[in-house]
């Protein structure tokens, strides 16, 4: 969680730092120029190797990385951007995760379609103006985990609170014009940019803001306030016929 703060307040100051980590553990025996790639750390997610296993199997020449961006497959293998080739028996495309969201189901509301992908997200949670319905949207900066039990927690606990107070529904609402709406995931991966159009967004203020925080999450999800103006609950207001109440009384007696 440290290093996704410093690398997003200094950028600079994290490239470098991550540039001297993998040059002592290679020790001018790897180029470093693989290690570096165009983007800022955590414009992608960070791999880590605590023991630095990665780094002992590359100075024993069991293993290689290049950094570079893919041309063309040619017969041998792929043609990289650079003019080098590098031969292949066996290439096993990583790069062609297809994010869907909510795994692509029609979005339906009162029987008319429900478009989703400007609305904000609640506490990374819930879809302004719908009612009703709850999923999770994890830390991309951390285990995903880590938010889903958060959630999970929340919800057991906003039950609870309507079940006192007698409420039925809960729709986040906003109202103020000042928010700005902008990608739900802040990271610049390929298969999240080709499928930013199709998300729904985050604000620029909480609670239509994601932290990427667990550690604020835990409080403001565990001890913040239940209604809170965004989050709107209300009581059903059913309306039974004459008819209807003696058809069901009816039907129970038989």
């Amino acid at each position: 969680m440290f290093s996704f703060w410093f690398s997003r307040k200094f950028p600079n100051q994290a490239r470098k730092y991550m540039s001297d980590m993998a040059e002592r553990f290679l020790k001018g025996e790897v180029d470093l120029k693989h290690f570096t790639p165009s983007y800022d750390p955590w414009d992608q997610r960070v791999c880590a190797a605590p023991s630095g296993d990665l780094f002992r199997v590359l100075k024993k020449g069991d293993a290689s990385v290049v950094t570079d961006e893919i041309d063309h497959f040619t017969a041998k293998g792929i043609k990289l951007k650079s003019g080098e080739e590098l031969e292949a028996d066996l290439i096993i495309t990583a790069t062609g995760l297809d994010l869907k969201f909510f795994g692509g189901i029609d979005f339906l509301m009162d029987g008319k379609p429900f478009e989703y992908t400007d609305k904000l997200l609640y506490k990374g949670m819930m879809l302004e103006d719908a009612p009703n319905i709850l999923m999770t949207i994890g830390y991309t900066n951390a285990s995903w985990t880590l938010k889903a039990d958060l959630v999970s927690e929340y919800f057991c606990r906003m039950l609870n609170y309507m079940d006192e107070n007698g409420f039925t529904t809960f729709t986040p609402e906003n109202h103020d014009p000042n928010i700005e709406r902008v990608d739900v995931m802040d990271l610049k991966s390929g298969y999240i940019m080709r499928k930013a159009h199709l998300m729904p967004k985050q604000g620029s203020k909480y609670p239509w803001k994601l932290d990427q925080n667990y550690i604020k999450d835990y409080f403001k999800l565990n001890y913040g306030k239940m209604d809170d103006g965004k989050l709107i609950f209300r009581k059903a207001n059913l309306k039974i016929s004459e008819d209807e109440l003696s058809e069901s009384t009816t039907a129970r007696a038989e």
